[in-house]
């Protein structure tokens, strides 16, 4: 491919006739021909390493700063910016071959992106899908590392979708491929805000930045279905400037859910929206799935969806692995594993489940390691309001001390009269939940989800399935 046909008209080159046989930012991966961009991280700059990747045979390196290189180096002002741009010229723009609905905000992305395929795929349309849990191409499940893959890995798999005759690509947006530009020129038809809590303040400096890093989604969308139970979800309702609906569990908004009814084996809500409401029946249970589905519906009404059809696929929707996920024991007490890693997860999880919770509410957590360290706390305070005894102990201790992490996770149950077991190992600390279950009791085990790994000191990964343990527990009994 010629290189004046990789930059297209984002910056000028003295030598656009050049073949590049590949296109890369890694300095490990360049080879005779390839385009090396420069990209300044936090622990490497490749404009440091420019004029060797010319050695090594690039024909090309882009950066942001004169490097003396002559007309081999191409000038831009942004390389982050202009790696997204050249990785959709490589793939053909992919990113324009479909159209693109996206969901941000900390908690309730993957459920609402999972309805939204699950919509879209029951009337008929190939749909993929982006997320935490995988990336999906129709039936197809691939694996992914991250919630937004990285630039390349990004354009790669859209191209796939298209190739693979997708009409839509749905996915969840994380702050991180926002602030570091992962998604290129990628524009959004419709883009929705679940809401904002506290995660990732390893990386944020403080909330105002994680909430301007999520707002910068809407900048880049048509329309905007925005959660106004959510205080930062008002406050992005009154600034964005495109195309808006705001959506409730509580009422007063364009678009909410009232005659709300939750029970153990799912819900059950009038979806309102002008003049118009529809009976939603579900077989996921909890207000915070109310709000999910709220807002998936909202973005298939609006792709021209009849609601008759809307409504019969959200009825047939089993749910997301690892969200609010019943894990059979046959005995008379109840298991759920849930995603729940921040304070408000655990409050949401906990708050619906101890609506039905016949016995006990049981809740198992702990928090991971080198990362936001303030939220530690605020998990406990937050479990501390629903749940009628508590099991703290590790969830991915990562390089961190994990009885360190729970000295940090007991300052929150200070001045608490609920009951709470410290169980270090979290095999050990699921059997004991099994062992102090009894009849009506619920545990919820928070945190894991969809994981089915640990990651420990040195950062190793072991195979860890919560849906195994408990199998295995359940034996010990």
């Amino acid at each position: 491919m010629k290189l004046r046909d990789i930059i297209e008209d984002n910056a000028v080159t003295a030598v656009g006739d050049a073949e590049i046989t590949s296109i890369t930012d890694d300095t490990r991966r360049v080879a005779e021909g390839s385009l090396f961009v420069c990209i300044r991280g936090a622990k490497f700059d490749g404009h440091d390493a420019a004029k060797e990747m010319l050695e090594k045979g690039a024909a090309a390196v882009v950066c942001e700063r004169d490097l003396g290189l002559g007309d081999r180096q191409i000038l831009v002002r942004d390389t982050r910016e202009m790696w997204g741009c050249i990785c959709a010229a490589w793939f053909g723009h992919p990113e324009r071959k479909m159209t693109l609905l996206g969901v941000t905000g900390t908690n309730g992305k993957t459920t609402t992106t999972s309805v939204i395929k699950h919509i879209l795929m029951y009337a008929g349309f190939k749909t993929g899908l982006i997320g935490t849990i995988q990336n999906e191409i129709g039936d197809e499940v691939l694996h992914t590392e991250n919630t937004t893959p990285l630039t390349y890995e990004f354009m790669e798999v859209l191209a796939k979708m298209a190739e693979a005759g997708c009409k839509y690509a749905v996915m969840e947006v994380s702050s991180f491929g926002l602030c570091q530009k992962r998604i290129g020129p990628s524009h959004f038809k419709t883009a929705v805000f679940t809401n904002l809590t506290q995660d990732h303040l390893d990386y944020h400096k403080d909330m105002e930045d994680y909430y301007q890093a999520k707002k910068m989604l809407f900048d880049i969308c048509d329309a905007a279905i925005v959660n106004i139970d959510d205080e930062y979800g008002r406050r992005l309702f009154g600034e964005v400037a495109c195309e808006r609906k705001s959506f409730s569990v509580k009422g007063n908004a364009d678009i909410y859910a009232d005659g709300i009814k939750i029970k153990s084996t799912g819900s059950s809500f009038w979806y309102c929206c002008g003049d118009k409401s529809y009976l939603v029946k579900t077989r996921i249970p909890g207000l915070f799935n109310v709000s999910n589905l709220t807002a998936a519906i909202a973005v298939c009404l609006r792709e021209g969806i009849p609601a008759e059809t809307v409504i019969s696929a959200v009825e047939n929707y089993n749910g997301v692995k690892g969200r609010c996920e019943v894990i059979p024991t046959g005995r008379d007490f109840t298991v759920i594993c849930d995603y729940a890693h921040t304070p408000d997860a655990v409050e949401n999880i906990l708050r619906s489940v101890k609506e039905y919770t016949e016995g006990r509410l049981i809740c198992l957590f702990g928090c991971g390691g080198n990362r936001d360290a303030a939220k530690r706390p605020k998990m406990a305070k937050a479990a501390a309001l629903y749940a009628d005894r508590l099991v703290v102990t590790s969830d991915n201790p990562r390089n961190e001390d994990p009885e360190a992490i729970i000295r940090d996770i007991l300052v929150g149950l200070e001045g608490t009269d609920v009951p709470y077991d410290v169980v270090t190992d979290r095999r050990e600390a699921i059997y004991h939940a099994l062992k102090i279950a009894r009849k009506g009791d619920i545990i919820v085990l928070a945190g894991k989800g969809h994981e089915d790994y640990q990651i420990l000191a040195g950062m190793e990964h072991i195979h860890f399935d919560e849906r195994e343990v408990v199998a295995d527990g359940l034996k010990l009994l």
